[in-house]
């Protein structure tokens, strides 16, 4: 758990995903996982790993397999200072202001991250009327306070720098918890799935991708620079089986082993691949689900429409409580994700 642990631990909203990527850079070419590492313009991560036949020639032209993992988080970006040094920020991703309250941040300035708070404007609840205790402020009532006055924090935070929730990675029961599991999940289990492949007849492209939270942007570039044959998304997706929450929107189920998903907003899977990769699971006797998510959307939406088509599923962790700073996962579906992707990719 120390790689998912650092992954979850480095602030890397859509835009600036220079710190996640150097993480993920490091590691991967410390461990020799690729054939080549390079960046794109849009700031997406490709490695490349040519097939590795068990005996004898890669074929003239092996199959392209593309495993997509988006990098960056749900986070802010400054886009105001007061004289008084509070900060006005812009989300870039997806937030539930009812979790907004109360919360620990970081600001990451050029010259080194402040810690700070998140609040809404107004009264506090000793003095607030009954109405403003009802009311659910909107993100752009909240500020965030680094404790100092107007002229120094102006010194330090500039215009566009980013600000992510602050919370650690602990280890909870038979889970794990954490900010940002969406979709750290995503890099750590293609990092593992490349550890541990060792024979593949297809060429397989890495791609951790960028701006995912803002609209799935660079798998759009990385697609087209790499032409796949095959797209492989990997993401999380909701575990919604807690109280309050009918049986039939549970989503996934923990402990069920990763989710396939069939359909969300942005693509229905490939039917052929899912059932190839339901065989394999049996075959290996690793735990698989299938899922349906009515609302959202993850990379594989892009791949799956890049040039003339792309057939194209999506791998999916459970995680209860998306998008805030408790995220969940199940031990056993962290554990059987890379294991049957790398499993499936030894069958291509």
């Amino acid at each position: 758990m120390q790689l998912l642990r650092r992954l979850t631990q480095t602030p890397s909203v859509p835009g600036r995903e220079d710190r996640i990527r150097g993480v993920i850079s490091e590691y991967v070419t410390e461990h020799g996982l690729l054939d080549s590492l390079k960046t794109d313009a849009m700031g997406s991560l490709i490695g490349f790993r040519r097939a590795r036949p068990k005996s004898g020639s890669p074929a003239k032209r092996p199959v392209r397999v593309m495993l997509a993992a988006h990098m960056d988080q749900i986070g802010f970006l400054v886009r105001h200072i007061d004289d008084r040094g509070f900060l006005r920020v812009n989300p870039v991703g997806g937030f539930d202001p009812r979790n907004l309250f109360a919360r620990s941040v970081r600001v990451c300035t050029q010259d080194g991250d402040l810690p700070g708070v998140m609040n809404p404007s107004g009264r506090p609840v000793h003095i607030a009327t009954d109405e403003e205790k009802k009311k659910v402020p909107t993100i752009t009532e909240f500020c965030v306070d680094v404790g100092r006055d107007g002229e120094s924090v102006r010194q330090k935070v500039r215009i566009g720098d980013m600000v992510v929730l602050d919370g650690p990675f602990q280890e909870v029961g038979d889970t794990v918890v954490s900010q940002c599991l969406d979709n750290r999940v995503g890099c750590w289990a293609l990092i593992r799935a490349l550890e541990s492949l060792a024979h593949h007849d297809c060429d397989v492209y890495a791609a951790w991708t960028v701006q995912e939270e803002v609209g799935l942007r660079g798998a759009v570039t990385a697609a087209f620079g790499i032409e796949p044959d095959i797209g492989i998304s990997c993401d999380t997706t909701l575990n919604c089986e807690v109280p309050g929450v009918p049986e039939e929107d549970r989503i996934t189920r923990f402990g069920a082993g990763v989710a396939l998903g069939i359909m969300d907003s942005s693509m229905i899977a490939d039917i052929d691949l899912i059932e190839q990769i339901e065989s394999v699971a049996g075959e290996k006797e690793l735990k698989c689900q299938r899922s349906v998510l009515p609302r959202g959307g993850q990379d594989g939406g892009v791949i799956q429409r890049s040039r003339d088509g792309v057939r194209t599923v999506a791998f999916a962790c459970p995680v209860r409580y998306i998008h805030t700073v408790t995220e969940m996962c199940h031990r056993e579906d962290l554990a059987g994700y890379p294991a049957l992707l790398s499993a499936w990719l030894e069958t291509i």
